[in-house]
């Protein structure tokens, strides 16, 4: 039976929030986990159901690959102790185009590419290499692994030609922690927070221009006027210049974070840039929240098209946030609420197995 192995840049279980990091996490933990060996640093802990080969990072090892630009020879090191000639493996390499290269000659080096199949999982949207650099990265790999079918739509578009084998694994969250809870518990928390007689409109993200915070703060302007029983949480940024009807809660634990979206009333996912499937609204669906959503990449296909929440077509002008804002507080449109098993850790998982059960059917 082939082994799999997954190759991470990052120390696996990650320290630090991460969304594809805490998705192995949760895969890894369960009794459904396929993975044999990680190739990474070596982290503060490990997990005790999987073999590591760990990527040396001294001091030496940094001047050397900055000295010598062989960015990856550690990792090529650390997965030359794990292959050999008599077994098949299934690879897994995460986000990381150009490490594919170096492990396809490595494994073309030693003469067991055919006894190993390359699984490439790419968590934006958009295509990532031009078609000349594609033609070779995509020969190269057996699977490129999407998080949406319109991700793959774009894909199949751009490039002249897509030789690999594709599939598509929806982002999964927790819905043991994210998840819809009673009015009566609802208008609890929100007394809790101090805003029992208000509309709460959350926002949650970085603070970096393509999240589109400044549309939201600059359509906030002329709501607020317009409406005095409403708040506006913004999660994720530090305080910016104060403005009437909004709170800037800062950096909160992605723990705490479910409590904050049970209490609100509407999420507002601003997007400026092609979303590959965003948590952050996954999880705000989930919580019951009623879902107003720049209209980029992958983001429909998350809210199906409109029937679970608001796209907003044009994300860019400001009226149509006000607008949608405004709908909501007059006459919300009426969503299906959002199937309890849909984008979980537990769908996830399932279809974690069911990519690497196909990859090892595929070698035999």
């Amino acid at each position: 039976m082939a082994k799999t192995i997954l190759i991470s840049q990052l120390p696996l279980p990650y320290s630090k929030i991460g969304s594809w990091t805490t998705l192995y996490k949760n895969y890894i933990c369960s009794p459904l986990n396929q993975i044999d060996y990680i190739v990474c640093e070596q982290p503060t802990s490990s997990f005790s159901n999987i073999k590591y080969s760990f990527v040396k990072n001294t001091f030496l090892t940094k001047a050397f690959r900055k000295f010598t630009k062989k960015r990856y020879l550690s990792y090529i090191k650390a997965l030359d102790k794990i292959v050999n000639n008599e077994e098949k493996f299934i690879i897994q390499i995460v986000d990381n185009f150009y490490l594919v290269e170096h492990v396809v000659d490595f494994l073309k080096k030693r003469k067991i590419r055919t006894n190993c199949y390359i699984q490439f999982f790419y968590h934006s949207y958009p295509p990532f290499f031009d078609n000349q650099k594609a033609n070779y990265f995509f020969e190269s790999i057996d699977e490129l692994v999407l998080l949406t079918y319109k991700s793959y739509l774009a894909h199949k578009e751009y490039y002249t030609a897509l030789p690999a084998k594709v599939s598509i694994l929806h982002n999964g969250i927790d819905n043991k922690k994210f998840f819809k809870i009673e009015n009566s518990t609802k208008d609890q928390l929100k007394d809790q927070f101090g805003v029992k007689d208000k509309k709460v409109f959350v926002w949650c993200s970085q603070d970096r221009p393509k999240k589109g915070l400044h549309v939201i703060l600059e359509a906030w302007k002329n709501i607020s006027i317009k409406y005095k029983n409403i708040e506006l949480w913004v999660i994720g940024c530090e305080p910016k210049q104060e403005q009437q009807g909004v709170k800037f809660l800062g950096r909160i634990p992605n723990e705490n974070i479910a409590s904050y979206l049970q209490s609100a009333d509407c999420y507002l996912f601003s997007s400026l840039c092609q979303e590959g499937f965003p948590l952050s609204l996954t999880e705000a669906l989930h919580s019951g929240c009623y879902c107003i959503a720049s209209n980029v990449g992958g983001v429909s296909e998350v809210v199906q098209n409109g029937r679970f929440g608001k796209l907003i077509e044009a994300p860019h002008f400001i009226a149509n946030w006000e607008d949608a804002i405004i709908e909501f507080m007059e006459q919300p449109l009426k969503f299906d609420p959002l199937p309890e098993n849909l984008y979980t850790t537990e769908a996830w998982n399932l279809g974690m197995n069911e990519i690497i059960e196909k990859a090892k059917s595929r070698l035999d």
